[in-house]
């Protein structure tokens, strides 16, 4: 089975990702990898914000917890996916890029990366 860093590697690895990071839900950094310039700490502590706005939302509009959040920005696409209640893995894309394979496979490998939480 692979490791939490594997994951993060893997993901980074992809064409057109400019960051992979898994986190937590206070925003502390478990792991991550990202291009030069690219500030992990930083990033990571602006998602829970984030996630506590999309959970009310689902919540009073009767859709359940967020799964995955796609943020379309003119630089690039940042998803962000909660896997465990503790666990939160957001990728930032670079403009242009190709993300629908890896949002395909991150809905269908949640469980096996939520394992590795």
């Amino acid at each position: 089975m692979p490791s939490i860093h594997e994951l993060v590697v893997t993901l980074r690895q992809r064409e057109g990702v400019a960051a992979a990071i898994l986190l937590g839900r206070d925003g502390l950094v478990i792991d991550g990898q990202a291009a030069p310039g690219v500030d992990i700490e930083q990033v990571a502590a602006l998602v829970p914000p984030i996630l506590q706005a999309a959970d009310e939302l689902g919540a009073n509009a009767g859709r359940g917890a967020l799964q995955t959040a796609v943020l379309d920005m003119p630089g690039g696409l940042a998803v962000v996916s909660p896997l465990t209640p503790d666990g939160v893995l957001l990728v930032l894309s670079n403009a242009g890029a190709a993300i629908g394979p890896m949002l395909y496979e991150l809905r269908r490998h949640r469980e096996q990366m939520a394992s590795l939480v």
